[in-house]
Order: C-alpha cells, then sequence, then structure tokens
C-alpha cells in the first residue's frame, strides 16, 4: 500500500553544517517545513547554549515592536494585511539595519509620548485653574467682594491679621466627584464645623493625561477663619489629592486671569495638535513595515531557537544536528542545505546523512485542505502509530454516511450544502478572518466535511422520501386504490392489502402513500432498525478486515491466524447470520403466494430467532406456519453458535501460546547465533547498528514488544483484550442502534414543527392570514435552523464521531505514535495568529 494509506516513511538524519552557513541553511529549512530537528543539548541550560545572545536580541526586537504596535493600535492606524507577500527571514546585515530603525523609531515615540504627557498635564492643570476661576464667581456675593476688597485695600496688613479682624480666608480647588463627600465630612471633623464649603460639579469630563479616561471632578471653596485651620485644610487636601489653584479675592483680578489662562490654553492647544500630526505621521510611516518587520524577526528568532538544538563538534567548526525527515523529501532538504550554503558563499558544503536507529519516528500523515479535516477527527482519538494503517482515507466516506442515516433529510440536507458549498467557493477570502473565533474556526476548518454530509444527507433524505417530514411523488406511488368512492368516503380507515394493492416496487427509497399511512411509524421503525444493524455489522467487519493490512505490513502472519480470523468468525457466524437472515426474509417471503408458510404473516422475528439460537431454545410457530425459514436452519444455527465459542478460546490462548513456544526457540538460537557471530567478527569489528524494523518484537507500528514481559502479564493482557472483544461485538452492535433512533427523532421533530407550527399559518386566510403567514413562517426557519440544523446536526456528529472512535477504529487502530511537528514558519506564525 501506498504511503495514502497510512503515515509516511520517516528518516532519521544527521546534518553537518559549517557555521556561517548555519542561519541561512535552517532560514531554507524552515520555508520548506519538512524537518522536525531534536534536541542534542538536552542536558544543558537553556541560558548556557550558544546562540542564547542572539534569542535575547529577538526578544528585544519584539518588545520594541509590540510597544509600537501598541502606539499604532491606540491611535485607531489599520496595520496592512501581508498574508500574500511574506518576507523572509532577514539576513545577518538586515538584522543590523532592522534593529537601528527599531531603536530610532522607539526612541521617538517614547520621546514624543513623553511631551505629549508633560503638555497635557499642563493642559489639565491649566483647564483645571480656568474651571476654579469661571465656577468661583458665583460663590463671592457682593458683600463678601467689599469685605475682601477692604481687606485688599488696608495697604500693609497681611493676611493673619486680616483673619484676626474678622475676614475670612479661602482656599480654592479641583477634586475628583467621588472623593467629594468624604473631603467634606473630613473638614467639617478638623474644624468642628468651622469651615464653610462651597462646591460646584464640572458637567464635562477631563481627560487623564497618561491613560486618556475620562475624569469627573468637582470645583470647591473652602472658607475659614485661622492660619491654623488653613495649614489643616491644605494637608487633607493633599491626603484627599485635590488640587489647590490660586484665586485671587477680587472680581477684576479673576477676569484678568482667566483671559490670561484662556490664551495660554489656546496656544497650548495649538502645539498639542502640531504634535498629534507629527505622531499621526511617524506612525503612519511606521505602520506600513511593521508586519513584515514582525514577521522576519518571528523567523530570526526561530531559526536561533532551532540553532540552540544543534551540537557543535570537538574542533568548532562544524554545527550537527539530527531530524527526522520524510524520505520522500530527502531530496528537498538536501537541496535546501545546498541553498542555505551558497547563500552566503561556503566554498564547504553541508552534509545530509540518514542514520539507522531502534527508535519509533513521529507519525506524518500528508493533508490537503480536503482531507485535512477528516485526519483532524482521527488524530483527536490518537495520533496513529508509526506507519500503522490510517482510518482517515475511509472516514472521508463512512463518516457523513452514517451521519446522513441519522440526519436523512432532503432539505435539512440542502442547507448544510449550501453552507458548506459557500465556505468552500469562499475559502481564500474567508481563511483571511483572523478574528472570527473558535466556532467560527471549527467551521470553516470542517467545511469539507460539513459539504460531505449536507450531501450525503440529501441522499438519504432521498431514499427517506423526507423534505421538510413531506414526501415527494416523484416516480409515482406503486400502491393502488381499489375502493370505490362511498366507501372512502364512509369509513375513517382502510387497508391495502399488498397482494392486491401494491403494483410493483418503487423505483428508489421509500413510496411516498407511506406519509399517509397509520402504521407509518411501525414501517419505519422495523425499517431504520434493521438498517441500522446492517451498517453496523458491515462496518464492523470492515474495521476488523483493517487488522490484516496491519499484520501483512508489519510481518506478523501469526495474528492473522491467532487474532484476525478467530475475531472475523466469531463476528460473521453469529451478528453477520442475523444480517443474513433479515435478507432472506425480505427475499423469501411474498404477499401474493398461495404458499401460507411463505405469506408475510408467518415470517418468523430476527431478532427472537438470534436470541432462541444462542439459547439454544425453540418457539412454536403460528398455525400453518414454519418455525425456521429453511430445513437446516436449526443446526446450521447450532454449528455457528459452537464454532463462536471455540473463537474464544482461540483468541484467548492462542498468542500467549505461541509467544511462549517462540520465546525458547528464539533463546537457543541467540545463543547460537552470538557464540558464532562472536568467532566471525575480525578483530576490532563492531556489530553494525539495526535499523528500525516492524516486525512482532519492536516497539512501534501497532507491535507490542514481549521479551522483557512475563508470561502472566501477556495471559492477563491476553485475557482482558478478549473479553473486550466478545463484550464490545455484543454493545457495539446494540450500539449501532443510535443510527435509528436519531433518525427517528430527527423525523419527528421534523413534523411536529411543521403540524405545530408552520401548518398553523398555511391554514389562514386574508391579508391576517398573508402577515400571520409571513410571521410563523419565520419562526418556523428559526426553529428549524436551530433545533433541527444546529442542535440535530451537532448531536448526529458527536454519535458519528463515537461510532468511527469506539466501534470502528477499536478493532485495529492502536494510535500509540506522536506526530511529526516540523519546523515550518508557515506554522508558527499560523500558530501565533490564533493566539
Amino acid at each position: 500500500m501506498g504511503d495514502m494509506f497510512r503515515s509516511e516513511e520517516m528518516a532519521l538524519c544527521q546534518m553537518f553544517i559549517q557555521p556561517e552557513a548555519a542561519y541561512t541553511s535552517v532560514s531554507e529549512l524552515g520555508e520548506t517545513g519538512c524537518v522536525q530537528f531534536r534536541d542534542l543539548n538536552v542536558n544543558v541550560n537553556a541560558f548556557q547554549r550558544k546562540f542564547v545572545t542572539e534569542v535575547r536580541r529577538c526578544d528585544e526586537l519584539e518588545r520594541k515592536i509590540r510597544y509600537i504596535e501598541t502606539e499604532i493600535k491606540k491611535d485607531g492606524i489599520v496595520l496592512p494585511d501581508i498574508q500574500d507577500d511574506i518576507p523572509r527571514a532577514p539576513n545577518p546585515r538586515e538584522i543590523i539595519d532592522l534593529e537601528a530603525h527599531l531603536e530610532k523609531t522607539e526612541s521617538e515615540m517614547i520621546e514624543l509620548a513623553q511631551n505629549e504627557v508633560n503638555m497635557k498635564s499642563n493642559y489639565l492643570e491649566l483647564t483645571e485653574l480656568r474651571k476654579v476661576l469661571e465656577n468661583t464667581q458665583g460663590f463671592f456675593s457682593d458683600q463678601e467682594v467689599l469685605n475682601l476688597d477692604s481687606t485688599n485695600r488696608a495697604g500693609g496688613v497681611d493676611e493673619a491679621t486680616a483673619q484676626h479682624r474678622g475676614r475670612l480666608g479661602f482656599v480654592a480647588g479641583v477634586i475628583n466627584r467621588e472623593r467629594v463627600f468624604a473631603f467634606e465630612r473630613m473638614l467639617w471633623r478638623i474644624s468642628r464645623g468651622n469651615v464653610f464649603l462651597k462646591r460646584s460639579d464640572l458637567d464635562e469630563p477631563l481627560n487623564d493625561p497618561a491613560t486618556g479616561h475620562p475624569i469627573y471632578k468637582t470645583v470647591f471653596v473652602a472658607f475659614f477663619q485661622g492660619e491654623q485651620l488653613k495649614n489643616r485644610i491644605k494637608k487633607v487636601c493633599t491626603g484627599f489629592h485635590a488640587s489647590l489653584y490660586p484665586c485671587p479675592s477680587s472680581h477684576n483680578e479673576r477676569e484678568e486671569m482667566v483671559r490670561n489662562v484662556r490664551t495660554r490654553l489656546e496656544d497650548l492647544k495649538l502645539v498639542l495638535s502640531q504634535t498629534e500630526d507629527h505622531r499621526s505621521r511617524v506612525l503612519a510611516t511606521v505602520s506600513k513595515n511593521l508586519p513584515s518587520w514582525s514577521i522576519m524577526v518571528k523567523k530570526m528568532k526561530a531559526i536561533y531557537h532551532t540553532l540552540n538544538l544543534f551540537n557543535m563538534d570537538v574542533t568548532k567548526k562544524c554545527l550537527i544536528g539530527e531530524c527526522w525527515v520524510p524520505t520522500k523529501d530527502l531530496p528537498i532538504v538536501q537541496k535546501a542545505l545546498s541553498d542555505g550554503s551558497a547563500a552566503v558563499g561556503s566554498t564547504i558544503p553541508s552534509f545530509l546523512n540518514v542514520i539507522d536507529t531502534n527508535e519509533q519516528p513521529p507519525t506524518f500523515n500528508r493533508t490537503n485542505k480536503f482531507t485535512r479535516g477528516f485526519q483532524n477527527l482521527i488524530d483527536a482519538y490518537g495520533v496513529a502509530s508509526y506507519r500503522e494503517c490510517n482510518p482517515a482515507l475511509y472516514t472521508c466516506i463512512t463518516f457523513p454516511f452514517l451521519f446522513a442515516v441519522m440526519f436523512g433529510d432532503l432539505g435539512h440536507g440542502l442547507i448544510l450544502v449550501l453552507f458548506g458549498a459557500w465556505m468552500v467557493l469562499s475559502e481564500k477570502k474567508l481563511a483571511r478572518i483572523r478574528n472570527g473565533g473558535e466556532i467560527w474556526n471549527i467551521f470553516f476548518g470542517g467545511r469539507y466535511i460539513i459539504l460531505l454530509m449536507g450531501l450525503f444527507a440529501c441522499y438519504t433524505g432521498f431514499v427517506y422520501n423526507d423534505i421538510f417530514s413531506k414526501s415527494m411523488n416523484v416516480f409515482g406511488s406503486r400502491w393502488v386504490n381499489n375502493y370505490n368512492t362511498s366507501t372512502v368516503l364512509t369509513n375513517p380507515s382502510l387497508q391495502f392489502p399488498p397482494n392486491t394493492s401494491a403494483q410493483g416496487v418503487y423505483p428508489f427509497g421509500l413510496d411516498p402513500v407511506w406519509q399517509l399511512a397509520d402504521n407509518k411509524i411501525i414501517f419505519l421503525n422495523s425499517f431504520k432498525m434493521k438498517l441500522s444493524i446492517i451498517f453496523g455489522v458491515l462496518h464492523m467487519v470492515f474495521g476488523v478486515c483493517m487488522s490484516v493490512v496491519n499484520f501483512t505490513h508489519f510481518k506478523r502472519p501469526a495474528s492473522i491466524i491467532l487474532e484476525f480470523v478467530p475475531q472475523i468468525l466469531f463476528l460473521l457466524l453469529l451478528f453477520g447470520y442475523m444480517v443474513f437472515m433479515m435478507f432472506f426474509k425480505w427475499v423469501s417471503y411474498n404477499a401474493k403466494t398461495s404458499f401460507q408458510p411463505e405469506t408475510p404473516g408467518c415470517a418468523p422475528s430476527v431478532l427472537i430467532m438470534f436470541i432462541n439460537m444462542m439459547l439454544f431454545k425453540n418457539t412454536p410457530p403460528p398455525k400453518g406456519c414454519n418455525e425456521f425459514m429453511f430445513e437446516a436452519q436449526p443446526e446450521l444455527q447450532k454449528v455457528f453458535v459452537l464454532i463462536g465459542l471455540c473463537c474464544i478460546p482461540w483468541m484467548l490462548l492462542g498468542k500467549p501460546l505461541y509467544i511462549k513456544f517462540t520465546r525458547k526457540n528464539k533463546a537457543h538460537a541467540n545463543h547460537n547465533g552470538q557464540l558464532t557471530g562472536n568467532m566471525e567478527l575480525a578483530e576490532g569489528e563492531t556489530p553494525l547498528p539495526t535499523g528500525f524494523s516492524g516486525n512482532e518484537e519492536s516497539a512501534g507500528g501497532g507491535a507490542h514488544g514481549h521479551d522483557d514481559e512475563p508470561m502472566s502479564e501477556i495471559y492477563i493482557h491476553q485475557a482482558i483484550h478478549t473479553i473486550e472483544y466478545v463484550l464490545s461485538t455484543i454493545s457495539h452492535t446494540a450500539s449501532y442502534l443510535r443510527l435509528w433512533a436519531l433518525s427517528l427523532a430527527h423525523a419527528q421533530l421534523s413534523e411536529v414543527l411543521w403540524n405545530m407550527v408552520l401548518s398553523l399559518g398555511l391554514k389562514m386566510s386574508g391579508v391576517g392570514g398573508a402577515i400571520g403567514l409571513f410571521l410563523i413562517f419565520g419562526a418556523w426557519c428559526l426553529f428549524t435552523l436551530a433545533i433541527l440544523v444546529l442542535m440535530e446536526g451537532l448531536s448526529a456528529f458527536l454519535h458519528t464521531l463515537r461510532l468511527h472512535w469506539v466501534e470502528f477504529m477499536s478493532k485495529f487502530y492502536e494510535g500509540l505514535g506522536y506526530a511529526f511537528q516540523p519546523f515550518s514558519f508557515k506554522a508558527i506564525l499560523d500558530g501565533e495568529d490564533e493566539e
């Protein structure tokens, strides 16, 4: 089988790169994205590695880029999208220029930001002073103005003397509005009620110079008497972070001061505007190149992180690295190394050697945009062991088909088709959406799964003849009404005997007449239940057969005899026989025959027959009927049950006894081989390393090594597997009945929505009926999308996922591998965008 059916063949390679070509060579490998490096410096501290200085340098560049990006976003400038023109990793000369440019830009931005904060602080102080001067105009009455003016006219009299004579002093300022009440209470306490406070809330908020957030403040004037009380008030103002401003007591002086402050504010506003324009021009210029710089620095940092995984040889003239590479990509890796050496003019080429190893390689399944979604479903259960059969290829068909069996409705399937087709046809435009959220990313990543699920749902909906709970009479019903008009009108229900009313078989799917039948649910129950068992057994048989592919690839022929044969016999002779009896029952019994034992009334129940088969019991048939469908059936059933019972000890003891026998022979052969081998080795020779192989004793590829495991553990392990398989064969077959249950539930929900919602609007008449139908149709569409498409679709999706993970893949899939994670710039950038 090719690599399409299993993971790619991997090779462990060793690289020898000259130090001057290391940066460019790793850069080329990052662009190709097909190499997974191994850490050769596991015991070396991260801060003691060779390129830690360069990594710190990249961290500093990233910090500067983040700071500039924050400033750009703060100004509302949109960064350009460069998905179509992603720059390559910079060379050392470009790194120096980039570092100098970022240093200059950051310094300029810090200086501009600091100047802007200083000017905004001055602007805030002047604005608060203006507000204080304007709002205190109403705080002073005419009498207060006269008293204060008389104090000023008394030349040579200081403020303390004036207050001693009975004149009032005052302090004016601004305080945050949320602190006003506590501030007023504190002033009352320290002065024992001897402070008179007047305040006025500012209508417009002020802006914080550092953060730009709005601040709501209040202007206050505190009147007092005495120098000691004045000092106390100033201390309280300092404690409450209130800003105090000089406020002349003279009305004329206040007017003059307001005019001067307004003039200074206008000048400062002009300077702030010019500073903002200069800052915007600088940021607009930087924003054009910032995304490219960010990608270049990320690539550079990833290169140095990767170089830290390399080891320096003894002569300090060569870097040595180890990596996993898909064997198909070896020529690409060699070309990347040669291009990296040629880019710096290195005369000594880089070497790539494939080395042998017993270590299990990583698992790499090459996917495209169509198969990636299905591969993700498989990997979510467990990454396949190395070179194990990959079920994702078959899941592309079985997953949407089993989903459609539960979601069979032509109308609902068409909705999924339209949604999936829209995402597929517009995938290039939709792939640019970066902030769509996690749910959108899940839907878009599974766009091909949704499209196929919709197509298969349309197919099964056509088979069920179900479109929004209604049927289509495409080919014309094959049932004929043989009753006259009076009989039809006078009888609420009539029976159509198949021998007289059925005129052949409906060409495709269900006959639309079943939509009108009273026994519709009974018929669909029997039909869909049998279909679910048939599909379930076929799915499990396919899973058991897939184990043969693994056994053959890993050269384990004994496992075919000791595991596959008893498993497939147990499954086919019991449940495969039950499926055969369903088909035989459909074929053997006919309503138009005159032989009574072959009429539908004499058809035995397959379920009762299967139970009697397992319990070796008999059920008396109705009079004139036969208990069995053919003569040799009872003897054949006994043989099948006995063979199935014999398969249990076959599975239980076969493999442990084989391991025990082969272990003795291997020990004897190894003993002789070591003696002769040592004799044949020449002096000074060493045995060649053994390459990784997929035989039974290897650790990879779905095989278990049993060399060091005691026989008691092997017996216990095999007993667990045997019990699990026997019991799971029964439980898994019953588990496939969820196909019937969810299909029936989906059809009934759809019918309930039609009968209890939309049909109410269709029964209305007149203008009011038209308006009512419009509203009811909208509600019906909403319920259909929310309940039947989204909720029922998600439920069917999860049940289908369980059928694949548990019922299908447990028959052959081990999933003990680890994923291949190549060093790829694309994966690094995509991962950071998702974060």
